[in-house]
């Protein structure tokens, strides 16, 4: 198949475009010679930061690439991007994969806050619309320093747009496959003292299904309750904004965010169709008041408040009968107070200081638990010489259920020449256990297995005894006594920019992250139904390292070209020493289906990584046409979802899926004044797996309608 040869050829195609642009340039040169603005950066050290200067491994993507791609959601733009990947939990949500650590390990914020809602440990970002976002800012490596739990593998922060002076609003429409439609409505006003804004979302579809079940199907009504693999869904974002200048010194600032979705739920058990609803609910209000005392002291103090409520039923389709409902409602509530202190222009501070309550009411939770936790974090940013920047901080979380942690960070940044830089950077990161990990009670009514959270394991599986359903206890119950330790990873990062020309920059960072503590799943006890109890527990040490490499160049002011490679390793260092010390060493051939001995070099890693993947996009415009274009092209190498030959890790003679190559194409088009309109096609060779990825539906042709005022 073509796409076969495509997803095998793309390295080299990357590679060869980078070298005929380069060869281009030498006879290419604009006549008009413009200098690339140098874009500002919050995220990173929670003050405004210039990104090229900036110690850590950062990126940023601008509203003018989120407008030219003609991307719905913030999942689609963050796969484009070097070192990220969206992967599917099969239930058509999808959670980020970065720098190969998974979701969970990734904090995602909206202007500076976080978002909640992580029913089994994957933030699903398809429900994040991209229609008001001025930029999305990228920050790589841990960074508990400043952001506490959750940012092992680093933070991504969503800025959403202020309002600009005087009455202005944008219309946009798009329509594509699988009647998806998506609407977009923004309008602000801004004069003297107050601005206000106002964005609303609509963004529905009928689903898809990548597989075609119509020919298992006897009875032709029936066809339309199949569970398909999204099945069809409305959803709705309503983000109004308020910003109040008291004076030339304090200001405030009110946003609030709702967001509901309603989604068909369909689900097949013992050959019965059954069919129900699923519902979505969530809103934040976030407040920010800061105040300019002198030239040097600056405070904000910031209150946030969000709820996430999930629920979801299904009924058998011929009798009516209940058959399950489940619910998940959580709540997070956080006041923060920080100060800035500029000593001078070389020396800064930022401290912090802030409280967080949590909650949550769950189905299959025995008790509705709550977390309280304060912290305070102190972070200083030097420069010296002209060329060296240090940037210093730490931050102490204490905690309700699970032992106080003390985060560490230090980056540096030395400029050798105008054309060289390198930094580096070692953090170190955690991840507290969420509400799952600790009070899950969960019995499979169908097959008979139970899963306990550990705090639960002492009372529930006393109870189980007494009903007599507990034939071996296989863990004892002493080792329950002690908490569950967070998650740690202590990261490092060493980086290399090199600047030869005005208008091409290059960069290549080296990252290791080392995990210990690891939560996974083991068997606790065993049933008299002949099934086992599952609880978790701190086991495993893993680690991900690579290489990562990204290329901007503007030969010319009307085309830009960028790509990225990503080099990865994540292994699990258990398995590494099993395999060295020849225990559990062994695979069979799917071939031959001979019992092969395995050598350390033949175990591939973790789940779900893959060890090359890389990028190239190309945008083009002609001013005087009012014309832009662009395409866009992301690789996958192969990877594994599972062992398929039983020694409970994955080694070369497991079942891979295979790589693959997605390439996307948009045009634009203005025209008069105050209208757009554009087309574009998602994975332009359709390609699908139906049996290993449910988040890539094939080939999504659409058309656009912008109207500006």
């Amino acid at each position: 198949m073509i796409l076969n040869k495509i997803h095998i050829i793309f390295p080299f195609l990357l590679l060869s475009n980078v070298i005929l642009w380069a060869q281009e340039s030498k006879v290419a040169n604009d006549s008009t010679q413009t200098n690339i603005l140098e874009e500002v950066i919050i995220s990173a050290t929670r003050t405004k930061r210039q990104l090229s200067s900036l110690p850590l491994p950062a990126q940023i993507i601008n509203k003018k690439e989120l407008k030219s791609s003609n991307s719905l959601r913030l999942s689609d733009i963050l796969n484009e991007q070097t070192g990220i990947i969206t992967v599917s939990d099969f239930g058509g949500g999808e959670g980020v994969q970065l720098q190969g650590l998974d979701s969970q390990y990734t904090l995602v914020l909206i202007d500076g806050v976080p978002i909640i809602g992580r029913s089994a440990g994957t933030l699903d970002l398809s429900r994040i619309t991209v229609g008001n976002i001025k930029q999305i800012e990228v920050v790589k490596g841990p960074s508990s320093s400043l952001y506490g739990s959750e940012a092992i593998g680093g933070v991504i922060n969503i800025i959403t747009e202020t309002p600009e002076l005087g009455f202005n609003g944008n219309l946009d429409y798009r329509f594509g496959s699988f009647n998806t439609h998506d609407v977009n409505l923004d309008a602000s006003y801004s004069k003297k003292k107050l601005a206000i804004s106002a964005h609303v979302n609509r963004y529905s579809s009928d689903g898809y299904d990548l597989i075609d079940d119509s020919e298992n199907i006897n009875t032709p009504n029936l066809f339309s309750s199949q569970p398909k693999t999204v099945e069809p869904f409305v959803n709705y974002t309503f983000n109004p904004k308020i910003k109040y200048d008291f004076n030339d010194n304090t200001s405030a600032v009110l946003s609030y965010r709702h967001y509901l979705q309603d989604q068909d739920n369909v689900a097949i058990s013992g050959g019965n169709i059954l069919s129900g609803d699923a519902k979505l609910r969530e809103w934040n209000t976030h407040f920010k008041l800061d105040h300019q005392f002198n030239s040097k002291w600056k405070s904000y103090l910031e209150f946030y408040a969000t709820r996430y409520k999930a629920e979801s039923d299904l009924f058998e389709l011929n009798s009516g009968a209940l058959f399950d409902e489940s619910y998940f409602n959580q709540f997070l509530l956080r006041p923060e107070l920080r100060t800035t202190y500029e000593a001078n222009e070389n020396h800064s501070f930022i401290g912090g200081i802030g409280w967080t309550n949590e909650s949550l009411e769950r189905t299959s939770f025995s008790t509705n638990p709550e977390f309280n936790s304060q912290y305070v974090y102190l972070q200083y940013d030097g420069h010296y010489f002209d060329k060296l920047n240090v940037i210093l901080g730490a931050r102490f979380d204490n905690h309700s259920e699970y032992e106080s942690q003390f985060s560490p960070k230090l980056a540096l940044r030395y400029k050798i020449n105008d054309q060289v830089a390198v930094k580096g950077s070692i953090g170190y990161g955690f991840k507290a256990p969420d509400f799952r990990q600790l009070y899950f009670d969960f019995t499979n009514s169908t097959v008979g297995y139970t899963v306990l959270g550990y705090n639960e394991v002492p009372r529930r599986l006393a109870e189980l005894d007494n009903l007599n359903q507990i034939t071996a206890v296989t863990v004892p119950l002493s080792t329950f006594d002690s908490e569950l330790k967070p998650e740690s990873s202590v990261g490092y990062n060493l980086g290399f920019q090199y600047k030869p020309l005005n208008r091409l920059q290059l960069e290549v960072n080296l990252f290791r992250n080392d995990i210990k503590n690891l939560i996974d799943t083991r068997v606790i006890a065993r049933k008299t139904n002949g099934q086992n109890v599952f609880s978790y527990y701190n086991v495993n040490k893993v680690f991900t390292q690579g290489i990562e490499f990204n290329a901007n160049w503007k030969p010319i002011n009307t085309l830009s070209i960028s790509g990225g490679y990503q080099y990865l390793l994540a292994k699990d260092k258990d398995v590494i020493d099993n395999l060295e010390n020849n225990v559990n060493n062994f695979a069979r051939d799917p071939n031959t289906q001979e019992t092969i001995e395995l050598e350390k070099e033949d175990y591939f890693g973790l789940y779900n990584r893959s060890r090359h993947m890389a990028n190239l996009k190309i945008y083009y415009a002609i001013p005087q046409w009012g014309l832009d274009a662009n395409i866009r092209t992301t690789y996958r190498s192969k990877y594994g979802i599972f062992d398929s030959n039983g020694n409970d890790y994955l080694d070369k003679f497991d079942s891979f899926v295979d790589g693959y190559t997605i390439i996307d194409f948009a045009i634009n088009k203005k025209l008069y004044k105050h209208f757009e309109i554009g087309a574009g096609i998602d994975n332009v060779f359709d390609f699908t797996d139906t049996e290993n990825i449910s988040n890539i539906a094939g080939s999504l042709i659409y058309g656009t309608l912008k109207i500006n005022y």
